[in-house]
């Protein structure tokens, strides 16, 4: 029966993937931590591993099938994606050595930050009139933000769309634009962050929990939600629904609030 859910969570994560650009990183999150309850507190280390796997497949095919128009929004950004990599290395470490419980309430605080950010500060639900968009063309991202966006996003299983899709929108670009060029910049996170991931060793409490984990990933988990997804995106990226930009910014922020609830449900 866990299977059967995880495949239609995976339905789910096919679809924030595409419209959002979370290559299922935060929303596997609390479903993993649900289906690995047997884990006790590891569980958050296990989907944080997890959903960093599930996020390079699917971040991988969302930008593969993405138009090379949309990508070309990126020229430029090789620094960027250099330290993308880089914090997601330390951050992904860095799990190791932390204690799961406190990390599992930090993915829940910062979600919930982020909420109240996009609620409070101008920037993000507002989109640009005509006459903005003129005379203010969108700005890149600075590199500078490469090591922090990473480690946070390696470290807490939150997927580098829930810091770069804001930071962008604040930049000029449109809710269309941003969540497509979430994916490869999530992709340049999950790599690393997976393959720290795989080099872990296995967690002794998952013998008596009857979990397989490669390293710290669960590979059933990972592949049931991969196999609800990868369809998804694939007709998604064919026929992409026609979102208005601000009906788009409220659902972004409406998915972070279904998120922040799954969490603490399962606590």
């Amino acid at each position: 029966m866990d299977v059967v859910a995880l495949i239609g969570i995976g339905l789910l994560t096919g679809v924030t993937t595409v419209l959002f650009g979370f290559g299922g990183g935060f929303v596997a999150v609390p479903v993993v931590v649900w289906a690995d309850a047997a884990l006790g507190a590891d569980a958050m280390r296990v989907a944080t591993a997890t959903s960093a796997l599930v996020m390079v497949v699917n971040a991988g095919f969302a930008t593969a099938v993405t138009p090379r128009r949309v990508l070309l929004a990126l020229r430029g950004s090789g620094a960027l994606l250099l330290l993308l990599a880089a914090g997601a290395s330390a951050g992904a470490l860095a799990t190791r050595f932390a204690p799961a419980g406190p990390v599992r309430w930090a993915f829940v605080a910062y979600v919930a930050l982020t909420i109240a950010d996009l609620l409070l500060r101008p920037g993000f639900l507002r989109p640009r009139t005509r006459a903005e968009a003129a005379s203010d063309a969108p700005r890149p991202l600075p590199a500078v933000l490469g090591v922090p966006v990473g480690a946070v996003a390696a470290f807490l299983g939150v997927g580098g769309s829930v810091m770069t899709v804001p930071a962008m929108r604040r930049a000029g670009h449109t809710m269309h634009l941003a969540t497509a060029l979430a994916n490869p910049l999530t992709l340049a996170i999950a790599l690393p962050a997976t393959a720290v991931s795989l080099s872990a060793a296995a967690l002794p409490a998952a013998a008596d929990a009857h979990l397989h984990l490669v390293g710290l990933i669960d590979l059933r988990a990972a592949s049931a939600l991969l196999l609800g997804a990868l369809p998804v995106i694939a007709v998604l990226r064919r026929r992409p629904p026609r979102i208005p930009d601000r009906t788009y910014a409220w659902s972004y922020i409406g998915l972070l609030a279904m998120v922040v609830v799954a969490m603490l449900l399962s606590a």
